[in-house]
């Protein structure tokens, strides 16, 4: 798969690099970003983690704005950083022009329903194609963790539940912890996946945890003034079904804290060293 680089700029001793290319899994061209910390010049492949933004997010905001490159620097992390969904003239967005479904909302699940399920296919592109990409044009090995935001915070509960081995460390900010039962789920998968609610379980983190047949420790970090906690978020239905099936969890609430990148700064050390520490294993 041919890479086009679109920007490249010094960090941290590393390298931040805007990629793009054409995407098998969505049918359509695709922008990613990577950081390549300073060990990736000397020959090693290195683990990676990949992050997964949140809606109406693209693959900018992260490397931007979360004050991630200088740990990744230091502990030799390559960071990933898809767009939040499939995009292009082609690709159908919401009819209506709402933020919270298509385009920057992919919700990182394999659409069923038509006409979404041509291109809206990001959790296979994430879990499989995006990976394969990476390994085969950077310094990257196959240790991998997974993490992400709100969205993308149960996008990577997802793919880390649903596909055991495949990572070694998975963590959430502030995640969609219940889709099933949230107003932001509930629109995204009546029209992904279809009006048929059994369905809905295989993309519902807080549903998968019951028969997860691997325990990888979840680590999700909350804010307690985050707007979204009551109505979209739900973390005690992710508490209560981690509990339920003996699934390991660490939920760490923080007061005062609300769903902006500022949250996401001031914690994003402590996902990075759970993540070195578990890639390295």
């Amino acid at each position: 798969m041919t890479l086009e680089t679109l920007a490249r700029n010094r960090s941290c001793d590393g390298w931040h690099l805007r990629c793009r290319h054409r995407s098998a899994t969505l049918a359509c061209d695709m922008t990613f970003a990577v950081y390549l910390p300073p060990q990736a010049a000397h020959g090693a492949r290195l683990p990676v983690l990949y992050w997964l933004s949140g809606l109406t997010c693209t693959d900018e905001n992260f490397m931007q704005k979360a004050g991630a490159h200088r740990l990744a620097a230091e502990l030799g992390l390559i960071l990933v950083a898809p767009d939040t969904s499939p995009r292009g003239d082609g690709v159908p967005g919401d009819p209506d022009g709402a933020w919270d479904f298509g385009h920057g909302a992919g919700f990182y699940l394999n659409a069923t329903q038509a006409p979404w399920a041509t291109h809206y296919r990001m959790h296979d592109y994430v879990v499989h194609e995006l990976p394969a990409l990476v390994e085969a044009n950077f310094p990257a090995s196959a240790a991998r963790g997974i993490a992400g935001h709100s969205m993308g915070g149960h996008g990577a509960l997802v793919c880390a539940l649903r596909n055991p081995g495949h990572y070694r460390s998975v963590s959430a900010f502030a995640p969609i912890c219940a889709p099933s039962d949230c107003p932001w789920g509930e629109k995204a998968f009546t029209r992904y996946l279809g009006p048929d609610r059994a369905g809905w379980a295989a993309w519902d983190a807080s549903l998968l945890l019951a028969d997860a047949p691997e325990r990888l420790p979840l680590l999700v970090d909350q804010g307690e003034a985050d707007s979204f906690l009551a109505t979209q978020l739900r973390p005690e239905r992710l508490r209560a079904a981690a509990e339920a099936a003996g699934h390991p969890l660490t939920l760490r609430l923080h007061a005062e804290y609300d769903h902006s990148y500022y949250f996401i700064a001031s914690f994003i050390d402590a996902h990075l060293r759970h993540h070195a520490a578990a890639l390295a294993g």
